[in-house]
């Protein structure tokens, strides 16, 4: 089996055991892939002791497990378990993380005062774990995230009673009413405007557990207001801006993923990047905007071609941010040849893996200043 079929293959599998109730991340997938790479796929169970290994950590999983497997591998009928129902907590007692209230917790005999939030909890939850339903209440929060836009100061001024630039037409004016004498005074100060905003995301196989949940903000941030141009890339370019224009979250994915012929494909940072600066950034698109790069920095061409085109795009662009799902996880470093070409030419280099990084993203992007302004 071509080694991306592999890995097409167990990034499903771990999609499966995520719908069945097993925590599995990108940190476990990586790990089942290197363990499947010592192994021979065609003996059933060397890859079977070598996905449970590297995939399940709880006892309590291990048959949630062994049904996904079957499933999966072996095209058994996948049973989902009789939910057995919790008996009701005698009168006096509430069960733990249950909403405060008299008396002691089942489990521990102890009160605790605190009570969790469904939304906290969304906020800090992986991407690649979420559930359908959490997925689509995560909808809204990165929705009402991606509206923020880094600002510029235009040359038009306007009245601000903390301005220093003297308006001496609005004096003028109001000395009419006092016979000339020009009692009050009024300042203006320079307005903003939003900066224009360039988006481009990595949707190849490595970044499948990410790129819908990031093709989510890419279409929430477009729908921000002008000036926001969004691209998507695998093994070649893609311009989304106009497949992303609709309203409708749904009818943009089901756009966008007709017009990216190479979704959940190869790897092509370079030549993507080589491509947006020969036909976009000589339009000028590049000259003055924020630009941010979606991608886990997994490059299957050659790293200096990402070096030489991350610096044309650094000396255009106001400022360059990269958001990397993998960044958020505690034993992440950017050990791959393509993130470590470019982290030279990168202001901010920023985690994306579930809502609260974007929220972070959408702090820095509200005040992001260039690496070398004076």
């Amino acid at each position: 089996m071509p080694a991306n079929a592999v890995v097409r293959h167990i990034v499903t599998f771990g999609r499966v055991l995520r719908e069945v109730g097993v925590e599995v991340g990108p940190g476990r997938v990586a790990d089942a892939l290197k363990g499947l790479d010592s192994v021979d796929l065609g003996r059933q169970d060397d890859v079977y002791w070598t996905l449970r290994q590297t995939l399940v950590s709880r006892r309590e999983d291990i048959e949630a497990f062994d049904r996904a497997f079957d499933a999966w591998f072996l095209r058994a009928p996948l049973k989902r378990p009789d939910a057995t129902k919790e008996a009701p907590p005698k009168r006096g007692e509430r069960r733990k993380g249950a909403t405060p209230g008299p008396g002691p917790e089942i489990d521990g005999g102890e009160t605790s005062l605190g009570a969790w939030s469904r939304e906290e909890l969304l906020r800090t939850k992986d991407f690649a774990s979420m559930t359908p339903e959490e997925f689509a209440r995560a909808k809204k929060m990165i929705h009402a995230i991606a509206v923020a836009r880094p600002q510029r100061r235009t040359r038009r001024l306007r009245p601000d009673s903390k301005g220093r630039a003297l308006d001496v037409r609005g004096p003028v004016r109001a000395s009419l009413a006092t016979g000339g004498d020009p009692v009050h005074r009024a300042f203006r100060s320079r307005s903003e405007a939003p900066r224009k905003l360039v988006l481009i995301l990595d949707v190849s196989g490595s970044m499948e557990s990410y790129s819908r949940a990031l093709l989510l903000y890419l279409h929430a941030a477009r729908g921000s207001g002008k000036g926001v141009e969004t691209f998507a890339f695998g093994t070649r370019l893609t311009r989304l801006t106009p497949e992303l224009a609709s309203r409708d979250p749904e009818t943009a994915f089901h756009r966008a993923s007709k017009r990216v012929a190479d979704w959940s494909g190869g790897t092509r940072i370079g030549e993507s990047l080589k491509t947006y600066n020969d036909e976009w950034g000589r339009r000028a698109l590049t000259r003055g905007a924020v630009v941010v790069i979606l991608s886990d920095g997994c490059e299957r061409g050659d790293p200096e071609l990402i070096e030489r085109e991350m610096a044309r795009l650094a000396r255009q662009a106001y400022a360059v941010v990269w958001v990397n799902p993998l960044k958020g996880h505690a034993d992440y470093e950017p050990l791959a040849g393509g993130m470590r070409a470019a982290l030279p030419y990168v202001d901010r280099f920023l985690p994306g893996h579930n809502v609260a990084s974007l929220q972070a993203l959408a702090a820095v992007l509200g005040g992001i200043e260039r690496r070398h302004a004076a």
